[in-house]
C-alpha cells in the first residue's frame, strides 16, 4: 500500500508539471488552430533563463519564474506577429503553422546549442535534492514545489480566462472566431495576446522544470511527442482536458515504470497518442470530429 501511494505522489506531482507544459500548448491551438511544434524549445528555453539567473546571481528558480514567464511571452508576441499573424487568414493555415513551427524549433535548437552546446544542465537549488518525509512516505521537494505552482498558475489562468475582458474575449475567438470578429472582438489583438501566453506558459514551466529534469536544446524532440499525447488524450483546444490528460498519464507512466523499467514509461505516452488517435481522435473532452 505504501508503494502504491509513494508511485502516485510522483506522479500527481509530475503530473502537475506536465499540466502547465501542454496547457500553453492547447490554448494556442484552441483560439488560432496553431500547432505549435516549437512549443517546447520555449519550455528549454525559459529553463536556460532560470538556470543562468541561478548560475549567475543566485536567484532562486521560483523566484525567477514571473522573469522567464514575461521574457517569453515578450517573444511570443514578436514571434506572432512577424511570422503567424499575416497569414491567419490563409485556407492552409493549420498546416502551414506545422511547417512554420517545425522550422522555429530547428532555429532556436540551432541557436540555444550553439550558445550553449548540448551539454545537460540542471538548476540546483537546495530543496531539489531534499524531500519531505511523512512516516514510511518521502515527497521530493522540488517536485512538490513544481507541481503545486503549476496548479496554481493554471487556475490563474481558468480565473483569467473565466473573469476578465480579454478572458471573454479569447473564450469567444475559441468558439467561433468569425462570429467572434462580427460581435466586435478584436481577433487580431486576441490572437496575439493569446500567442504570448501560450509561450510564456511555456518559460514559466521551463522555470520549473530546469531543477527537477536535466535539459539541452535537442531536448525538446523528446518533449514534442509527450506533450501531443497529453493534449490529444485531453482534447485539442481543451485546457480542462490538458490537465486531467496530464495528470492522468502522468500517474499511468509512473506505475508503468515502477514495474517495467523507466524506458516503459516514456514509451507509455508515445502509446497512449497512438491509441487515443485510433479510437477516440476528439480526445477526452474535445468535440467530435465530422
Amino acid at each position: 500500500m505504501m508503494e502504491f501511494l509513494q508511485i502516485l505522489i510522483f506522479g500527481l506531482a509530475l503530473g502537475g508539471v506536465y499540466a502547465l507544459m501542454a496547457s500553453g500548448l492547447t490554448l494556442v491551438f484552441g483560439v488560432m488552430k496553431i500547432i505549435n511544434l516549437a512549443h517546447p524549445i520555449f519550455i528549454i528555453a525559459g529553463a536556460y533563463i532560470s538556470y543562468w539567473l541561478f548560475k549567475l546571481f543566485g536567484l532562486d528558480p521560483i523566484l525567477s519564474l514571473p522573469i522567464a514567464f514575461v521574457s517569453m511571452f515578450c517573444i511570443g508576441v514578436a514571434l506572432y506577429k512577424l511570422v503567424f499573424q499575416r497569414e491567419a487568414g490563409n485556407p492552409k493555415f493549420i498546416e502551414m503553422t506545422v511547417l512554420l513551427t517545425f522550422a522555429i524549433a530547428l532555429s532556436v535548437d540551432g541557436f540555444l546549442g550553439f550558445l550553449f552546446s548540448n551539454t545537460h544542465r540542471v538548476t540546483s537549488p537546495s530543496y531539489s535534492t531534499d524531500a519531505y518525509i511523512i512516516g514510511e512516505l518521502f515527497v521530493p521537494k522540488g517536485q512538490f514545489y513544481a507541481g503545486t505552482i503549476s496548479i496554481v498558475l493554471i487556475m490563474i489562468l481558468w480565473l483569467f480566462l473565466r473573469f476578465s475582458k480579454i478572458g471573454y474575449a479569447i473564450r469567444a475567438t475559441t468558439q467561433n472566431r468569425d462570429a467572434a470578429q462580427l460581435l466586435g472582438v478584436n481577433v487580431a489583438y486576441v490572437s496575439t495576446i493569446t500567442f504570448g501566453i501560450g509561450i510564456a506558459l511555456a518559460g514559466a514551466s521551463g522555470a520549473l522544470i530546469s531543477f527537477i529534469f536535466s535539459f539541452f536544446p535537442a531536448k525538446h524532440w523528446e518533449w514534442i511527442a509527450i506533450l501531443m499525447s497529453l493534449i490529444v488524450l485531453g482534447g485539442m483546444g481543451s485546457l480542462l482536458g490538458a490537465v486531467v490528460g496530464s495528470i492522468l498519464l502522468a500517474v499511468i507512466a509512473a506505475f508503468v515504470g515502477d514495474v517495467f523499467g523507466p524506458t516503459w514509461s516514456t514509451m507509455t505516452f508515445f502509446l497512449s497518442l497512438f491509441v487515443i488517435l485510433l479510437v477516440r481522435p476528439q480526445g477526452l473532452f474535445g468535440e467530435k470530429i465530422e
